[in-house]
């Protein structure tokens, strides 16, 4: 099967309705194979009132006329409900759409559907989902990875053109690995968060999912920028991500310098380590650096965000009260207290409760100091650290994840690998920076990722050196083989 690129695919559109009809056909040709299995969307709008959005997206003949992009389920959409996979927004339809879906419509792209993921984006592996369990397309018995699970499902097996995601600690990035998709989270404040229900505000960041650097490029191009609407938003000065990234070749790699951090390649699978060092020799015969150094900070990354992120988790989460949002209960003769603790205890999933009792707890008078101004403070020594070490150098390189996709339920019957599967990602969502996720071969006929992370406000130089990675290797337009 012919993979195209946005580009391709908004040309076709705007030459030929007939063909852009057909194209859109065989992407609901995929769903109508797979959905059932992969479970990939929570909503999914139907056939007619796409193709009708489709003919008004191309008479707008923008930059993503005629392109599907399908939503993760934590991003508000106007008239199309918002769960972020729990009970207790089953029923939810937002009134407006998040910035970033407004952007995306302006540009003639057509929202097809939202995708699954972590209840409330809290998870790496999509099991956490109150509508069920995603699964790998590259093989169902794995899971995709999470939290944006539905939505590499989605673009991995054809069942849209590309994706939305966020990213709070690897939530793009993780599941880009484990089913052979790029997945890019920009620098902290280049993509507007107005519209995106919080798990953890000074962590979250939107970003595309798709199946090639330029791709993402092209998104970035759209969703990126200020934003009046969120005060944390920045203008990154860039007019086109796509403009740069279309013009690299391979030779964008000569004199350009990777760091491996040691900390980050222990405790990785000896199989991800070799895939990865292998993408490196490739890449190192077109004239690229790469040297080793030592970060003995970055072994403290994992708490340190675990306890951020369950701070902020625990407060964005107590609006879900059933009183202003959330699952509404019959209320008579009920005191205040029961009747939240009633709605809380029906709505939440167990990971959910989980989080929230433990970001109480370092918020608590006597813990507050001990954990999570400790947290902040590692956060600051990274950032510092990692903006001296990337001073004469373009970017970290690590796997993305320590090993490939774990098989579902395996992270049930072992916790700690839920939360190891974060411990390559964390540190972008920590010190605010870009990173991204394109494949880098397979372990056990699994895709693996590797990962390239900068500073804030690298965001451009990332993506071209991913873009002359991907070309130079050949790893890109990936298709799981039933796929085709």
């Amino acid at each position: 099967m012919k993979v195209r690129s946005l580009r391709e695919i908004r040309d076709l559109c705007i030459n030929s309705f007939s063909e852009c009809e057909e194209e859109v056909y065989r992407v609901y040709e995929n769903i109508r194979r797979y959905e059932n299995d992969l479970r990939a969307y929570i909503t999914l709008r139907p056939l007619k009132e796409v193709l009708e959005d489709l003919k008004r997206s191309i008479e707008r003949r923008g930059v993503l006329s005629g392109v599907l992009i399908a939503v993760k389920d934590n991003i508000s959409t106007k008239g199309i409900r918002t769960t972020c996979a729990s009970k207790i927004l089953e029923n939810y339809t937002p009134p407006y759409d998040a910035t970033i879906v407004l952007r995306i419509k302006e540009a003639g792209g057509v929202i097809i559907g939202k995708t699954n993921l972590d209840e409330f984006a809290m998870g790496s592996t999509n099991e956490t989902s109150y509508f069920g369990v995603s699964r790998n397309p590259w093989n169902r018995e794995h899971v995709p990875g999470g939290s944006s699970g539905g939505s590499a499902v989605a673009v991995s097996a054809y069942m849209t053109h590309a994706a939305l995601g966020t990213d709070t600690g690897g939530s793009i990035r993780n599941p880009a690995s484990y089913t052979g998709i790029t997945g890019f989270k920009p620098t902290y404040g280049f993509v507007s968060r107005f519209g995106i229900i919080a798990y953890a505000s000074s962590l979250d960041q939107a970003g595309p999912m798709t199946r090639n650097v330029f791709d993402a490029s092209i998104l970035m191009d759209v969703i990126s920028g200020l934003d009046p609407l969120d005060p944390t938003s920045v203008d990154h000065g860039v007019k086109s991500f796509s403009s740069y990234v279309e013009k690299v070749d391979p030779g964008f790699l000569r004199g350009k310098t990777l760091i491996m951090i040691k900390e980050l390649w222990e405790g990785v699978e000896k199989d991800v380590v070799t895939t990865i060092s292998s993408y490196l020799n490739k890449l190192s015969s077109e004239g690229l650096d790469v040297i080793e150094r030592s970060l003995p900070e970055a072994s403290y990354a994992l708490p340190a965000y675990y306890v951020i992120a369950t701070a902020e988790a625990s407060s964005n989460l107590a609006r879900y009260q059933g009183i202003l949002y959330g699952l509404m209960k019959d209320v008579e003769n009920t005191h205040w207290s029961y009747y939240m603790s009633k709605v809380r205890s029906e709505g939440f999933g167990k990971e959910v409760k989980k989080r929230i009792i433990l970001g109480s707890h370092v918020l608590s008078v006597g813990y507050y100091e001990q954990y999570y101004i400790k947290a902040l403070k590692i956060r600051r020594i990274l950032r510092d650290k990692i903006r001296d070490m990337l001073r004469d150098a373009t970017a970290i390189v690590s796997p993305t994840t320590p090993f490939p996709a774990p098989k579902i339920g395996d992270t049930s019957k072992d916790p700690m690998l839920l939360y190891l599967a974060d411990m390559e990602t964390v540190i972008a969502n920590l010190i605010g920076g870009p990173a991204i996720s394109i494949p880098a071969g397979f372990v056990r006929g699994l895709p693996i990722g590797i990962q390239l992370t900068s500073i804030p406000g690298r965001d451009l130089d990332l993506l071209m050196l991913a873009r002359a990675s991907e070309l130079k290797t050949g790893l890109y337009n990936l298709l799981p083989q039933e796929a085709v």
